[in-house]
């Protein structure tokens, strides 16, 4: 389905903006923030639900190079913990 629409500049602009900020084509993150409003108006009730949730919007298993996230966590924390104050 194929929808135009008139926005405002103002509007246009700050899509505009966060789609870059977020290395999406507009288009895509216009249907991601629109998607989000039946997600907030029905949200996930259980932790299945909530998971399915995090599945279906490709959250899990988002980074396929972290084959350990407890390993990859600790050293994230190392790396806050050591880093040099400017």
């Amino acid at each position: 389905m194929s929808i135009q629409l008139e926005l405002p500049p103002e509007l246009e602009s700050q899509l505009s903006t966060e789609a870059l900020r977020v290395n999406l084509p507009l288009s895509e993150y216009i249907l991601r923030v629109l998607s989000i409003g039946k997600v907030l108006s029905n949200p996930p009730k259980t932790k299945a639900e909530l998971v399915a949730y995090w599945q279906s919007e490709g959250v899990i298993n988002s980074r396929p190079d972290i084959t350990d996230s407890q390993e990859y966590a600790r050293k994230l924390r190392q790396r806050a913990e050591t880093r040099t104050q400017t």
